[in-house]
């Protein structure tokens, strides 16, 4: 009976892993231009997300993923990439999906929900603290308040609020998630 609990914990797990591991298709691309113990800052281009923003968190995930799911005006399904960008905008809470890379204005299905929207994500520089665990408020802030010590200690200018990064389902195990506090940083 109880290598039958082995075998059967053995397999989940592996299930799970496996889940995980192919779950994003696509990620924005990005150069990093310098890296410490602690962050490392990257260059990234421009790139399209859809969003939506609230004044509460409840539902924003289900309604991007009813967008990408052919909740548009082309009813097209559009391939889920990661990561899942939460960031506050005006005292609302904001999240966001990065569109694959083939999508621009031009050719991106348009929302048909009126708190959705396609939105450009300027080109700049972001300093990024990776982390693993859950991804709850209280290990973001956490991390987010070590990156932005870090940061000031190290003279560099944020000019954005913290973002946070996620790049896993729910299924996969704390230990190996992929989390990220990330700012918007001014390079002299």
């Amino acid at each position: 009976m109880r290598i039958l609990k082995v075998y059967i914990i053995v397999l989940l797990n592996l299930f799970i892993l496996k889940y995980s591991t192919v779950m994003a298709y696509e990620e924005p691309n990005y150069k990093v231009v310098d890296k410490n113990d602690v962050y490392e800052i990257r260059k990234y281009s421009d790139r399209l997300a859809v969003e939506t923003v609230t004044s509460g968190m409840g539902g924003n995930f289900r309604k991007l993923f009813n967008y990408i799911s052919g909740e548009n005006d082309a009813q097209e399904k559009i391939k889920m990439t990661t990561p899942v960008i939460q960031l506050e905008k005006n005292g609302n809470m904001s999240m966001q999906f990065y569109l694959p890379s083939k999508f621009n204005f031009d050719n991106a299905p348009n929302p048909i929900r009126h708190d959705v929207k396609l939105v450009n994500i300027e080109a700049g520089y972001y300093a990024v603290l990776r982390y693993s665990g859950r991804a709850s408020d209280r290990n973001f802030l956490k991390h987010k308040e070590i990156l932005e010590k870090e940061l000031k200690k190290d003279n560099i200018a944020i000019i954005s609020q913290p973002i946070r990064a996620t790049y896993d389902s729910p299924f996969t195990l704390p230990m190996n998630r992929r989390n990220e506090a990330m700012f918007k940083i001014k390079l002299n």
